[in-house]
């Protein structure tokens, strides 16, 4: 049922992986939607799909589907944002799109609630852009040191999950999971590549029983869209276009969460334990950081949470002014869904309660 006194959300995309997370979410968090709109390709108009513990039925994209909605969150490929958000915004929906169609675009802010929700509000073209995952796995935790020690330099290495790639991704995983287990591969040159064949799916090695220092498509001079990306997002979500940003993504054999080591240079010396304040108290953050107890985020125990995770946090053994960290997120929670509804929610706090 409606709740005509509330503004109404779409969830383009609705039957894909992160729109299945989105629908959790928002049965999750507070309900301050009126009608909730399920939006996805004609292919699957007529499914139904539970949300708030209603099932709903989607729609297939259209010009008429957005009629009557405030909010409107994308959650599909680039392309297809790229055309139909302009046409939610212009029939008076303000869309949140997870895309990368829109991020880079100086109209349209990239928000990261936790770090910069002002942004939000100035939206020329009446978009709001989601970053990236692998960018949203560790800004929260850089945001709030910036605000505290003035960001310098980023280095970065991330250990992405299979995920981050789609279903193709996760499928891909598995398939050649069950190929190699049980055997003694991974204990010659090419066993494991020739035991795969050619099951490598989206990634251009194998990845499992390995490590694959590639993720994206290739840009100039040998780096890759998702290293550009960690660049430039986390230059424009945190206002320095000049930061020094260096980045290596590597693809892991884990289903979901990306994990990050940071290395993090700041404008004057810190101290480990106001590093550790800062991000204990962080919103969005938890403080997971005890070695000597075993104790540090692993993928496989951040995977379905929402927070970002930080441990193994110290000082550069170098340079007083330099931190280094490791860091995950789940990153179809926080590093899709999860900051995409979180953009909404800010959105929404605009519309003036009904009377």
């Amino acid at each position: 049922m409606a709740r005509t006194d509330r503004p109404t959300l779409a969830v383009v995309g609705a039957t894909g992986a992160v729109g299945a997370v989105m629908l959790q979410i928002l049965s999750q968090h507070a309900d301050i939607w009126g009608e909730i709109r399920l939006i996805a390709s004609p292919r699957s108009a007529g499914r139904k799909l539970a949300v708030r513990g209603e099932e709903v039925e989607v729609m297939a994209l259209s010009e008429e589907a957005f009629d009557g909605v405030d909010v409107a969150m994308f959650d599909v490929p680039d392309e297809i944002s790229a055309q139909w958000a302009p046409v939610a915004a212009s029939k008076g929906a303000v869309v949140v799109d997870n895309s990368a169609a829109f991020r880079m675009d100086p109209d349209v802010p990239l928000v990261v609630p936790e770090v910069n929700p002002h942004a939000a509000r100035v939206r020329p073209r009446g978009i709001v852009a989601n970053p990236n995952c692998t960018t949203l796995s560790m800004i929260v935790a850089v945001g709030a040191l910036h605000a505290e020690f003035g960001l310098r330099e980023l280095v970065v290495s991330s250990y992405q999950a299979v995920s981050g790639a789609g279903r193709a991704g996760i499928d891909t995983l598995r398939q050649q999971m069950s190929l190699v287990a049980g055997t003694e591969l991974g204990t010659n040159p090419g066993d494991v590549r020739r035991a795969v064949g050619d099951n490598t799916g989206p990634f251009l090695e194998p990845v499992a029983l390995n490590v694959v220092p590639w993720a994206g498509s290739l840009r100039e001079d040998g780096w890759s869209s998702e290293e550009m990306k960690v660049r430039d997002e986390s230059r424009k979500i945190l206002g320095l276009p000049h930061l020094k940003v260096a980045v290596t993504c590597v693809r892991v054999p884990v289903v979901t969460t990306h994990s990050l080591t940071v290395h993090a240079r700041f404008q004057s010396e810190v101290t480990v334990d106001k590093a550790r304040e800062i991000l204990a108290t962080a919103p969005g953050v938890v403080l997971f950081d005890n070695p000597a107890a075993g104790e540090f985020p692993t993928p496989a125990d951040v995977v379905g949470t929402d927070p970002t995770w930080v441990g193994r946090v110290r000082r550069s053994l170098d340079d007083p002014a330099g931190l280094e960290f490791f860091v995950c997120g789940d990153n179809l929670r926080k590093g899709a869904a999860l900051n995409t509804a979180q953009i909404a929610e800010l959105v929404a706090q605009e519309f003036p309660p009904a009377a």
